[in-house]
């Protein structure tokens, strides 16, 4: 966290003079607009009554400061040793703080924030803050989306190898697992989020070990979420980890309804998909939903199969084919020939040089198996080994060769391969292109909504997507596994606030009868504004604070067009925006 500095407070704000005047300015930008929504949340009152008690030598109240931090996530993405100087160009007031008490803010005094709150009841304080929320900006709860993905670490983190205890509280190890982030060489974390399809906005998150796996996780997180619900009446969607017996069936033995995408590994799946690949009766579809460009041209066309399948668990199975998958499986699987065509050329490369290694037979179909079980084109590729006697003359002795000059023949042993694609491997595969299967224990879905409850999920994606480049969460620096768990509740805060934003705009332009709004540069229109997008927007807004003998004069930079219009839509008084409080 680097090293204490002194308790001098650094100077906040910037500071000119000229012929008896003093001005002073301040940064502004989305700054009220954010606090506007933390305010809404009540952050900082719920974080009150968890923390631990501030003693008499606190020198920045902890909920106040760790609610700047996550502003700072929301607009700067600074790392801690620079959030002190990143609010010291901040009006104080922006954050409920003095200019003392912004002044004192360095990483030391942040990590000790981080290590309050890791002492707290984490599950309780989201809870409390979530159900607050709720009632706050009315979110529904009806249907909730749950994934998860991993937080890369560098450095090796010794005393997070293995899950344990750190002051009575379970923490999980930082180690090597399945990287979503294909980084296979960096430890991780996995981080576990859950969020509503009404405005995808957090409601929950938690974190596990680096190999865990998602199939773990899922009754431990719906048995919270039925605590925050009050009731197990939720559509849980989650992706194919779900898809187990024994998650699948305690969520229908507690009363929960669920969606999943049925694995390729299960029996039923292989088997329909063998079915369509014989040459039995083809099955018969009906098409359910058709999207269509603005120019009426057809995107997708999606069908469900009208057979009724069922699961050795009994739960309902819906088959249904999309188009555009169709495409998209087809444009994938020429992709991976190629590749694999490129690494076959390349392996018969280094099967013609002189120095190659590929001596013997078994060690050339290795590498073949390798190369096509890396490209994942196992059946659609038929590859020849042909083995041959390679001959090859040198002289007997040193020398310039002449015309007695002696010649010893060696033959070696050498292979080259040849590959074609396998014209029945890659028919049957095409009959399965555009395929999912999707089950659920809900009888009273019509196929339609099955359908588009998953396709809600990429909601949650996008979160992700905030996650990691808005907020630069991986790679991540810190050392103590304390306070990176704190850290990883503090961007949990930051992105739920960042959702309501969003949410909040968008809802407010859908009832002023607004298409879009000019944010983009050239005041070009945005029809689904973002956070990010708020922010740069008011990236340049400033106070002015101009002092000559006993007058005082305040202003605030003048407001754009673009400007003007969200805080319209999210109800602020142009007047007052960046003003010190009365």
């Amino acid at each position: 966290m680097g090293k204490r500095r002194d308790n001098k407070p650094r100077p906040v704000g910037q500071v000119a003079r000229s012929e008896g005047q003093t001005i002073r300015s301040y940064q502004i930008g989305a700054v009220p607009i954010l606090m506007d929504i933390f305010d809404r949340m009540n952050l900082v009152e719920i974080l009150e009554r968890h923390l631990p008690a501030d003693s008499s030598r606190t020198a920045v109240p902890t909920a106040k400061a760790l609610q700047l931090l996550a502003v700072n996530l929301l607009t700067s993405r600074q790392a801690i040793y620079g959030v002190g100087d990143w609010a010291g160009a901040y009006a104080p007031d922006l954050f409920g703080l003095s200019a003392a008490e912004v002044g004192r803010l360095q990483d030391d005094r942040i990590g000790r924030c981080l290590d309050r709150l890791f002492r707290t009841p984490m599950v309780d304080l989201v809870l409390e803050v979530v159900r607050h929320v709720v009632d706050e900006f009315a979110l529904s709860l009806d249907e909730l989306h749950n994934d998860s993905t991993s937080i890369a670490f560098h450095g090796n983190y010794e005393a997070a190898r293995h899950p344990g205890q750190k002051l009575g509280i379970s923490v999980p190890a930082i180690t090597w697992g399945h990287s979503k982030d294909h980084r296979p060489d960096l430890k991780q974390l996995l981080y576990i989020l859950t969020v509503t399809d009404d405005g995808s906005v957090p409601v929950f998150f938690t974190t596990a070990s680096g190999n865990s796996t998602d199939d773990q996780t899922h009754v431990a997180t719906w048995k919270i979420l039925r605590d925050l619900v009050g009731s197990s009446d939720f559509l849980y969607v989650a992706d194919c980890k779900l898809a187990t017996t024994e998650n699948m069936q305690y969520i229908d033995k507690n009363g929960g309804r669920f969606i999943t995408v049925l694995p390729k590994t299960r029996r039923e799946s292989q088997e329909f998909r063998a079915q369509i690949g014989s040459k039995s009766a083809a099955p018969l579809w009906e098409v359910i939903a058709v999207k269509r460009a603005d120019d009426g041209t057809v995107v997708d066309e999606v069908s469900v199969l009208r057979e009724q399948r069922w699961s050795k668990e009994k739960f309902r199975i819906l088959w249904f084919r999309s188009t555009r998958k169709m495409r998209l499986d087809r444009s994938a699987r020429l992709e991976k020939l190629e590749r694999a065509s490129l690494a076959l050329e390349t392996l018969q490369e280094k099967l013609q040089s002189p120095r190659t290694w590929y001596r013997d037979r078994a060690k050339v179909e290795k590498a073949v198996d390798e190369i096509l079980e890396g490209a994942g084109v196992q059946g659609l590729l038929k590859v020849q080994i042909e083995e041959y006697e390679h001959e090859e003359y040198k002289q007997a002795t040193r020398g310039r060769p002449g015309k007695n000059t002696q010649y010893v023949k060696t033959v070696t042993r050498r292979f080259r391969i040849t590959w074609e694609v396998d014209a029945l491997g890659l028919a049957e595969a095409e009959l399965a292109d555009g395929l999912f299967p999707l089950i659920t224990n809900q009888h009273d879905l019509s196929p339609l909504e099955v359908y588009e409850a998953y396709k809600r999920q990429p909601l949650i994606e996008k979160r992700f997507s905030q996650f990691k480049n808005d907020f630069a969460v991986a790679p991540v620096f810190l050392k103590s596994v304390t306070r990176i768990q704190a850290l990883l509740a503090v961007y949990f805060f930051a992105l739920m606030a960042q959702a309501l934003l969003e949410r909040q705009l968008r809802v407010a332009m859908e009832n002023a009868g607004i298409s879009t709004l000019p944010l983009y540069p050239e005041q070009r229109p945005c029809a689904r504004p973002t956070t990010s997008r708020v922010v740069d927007v008011f990236e340049g807004v400033q106070r002015l604070q101009v002092a000559m003998g006993n007058e005082r004069t305040e202003m605030v930079t003048e407001l754009s067009r673009p400007q003007k219009e969200v805080l319209k839509l999210l109800g602020f008084r142009l007047c007052d925006y960046g003003r010190s409080p009365e």
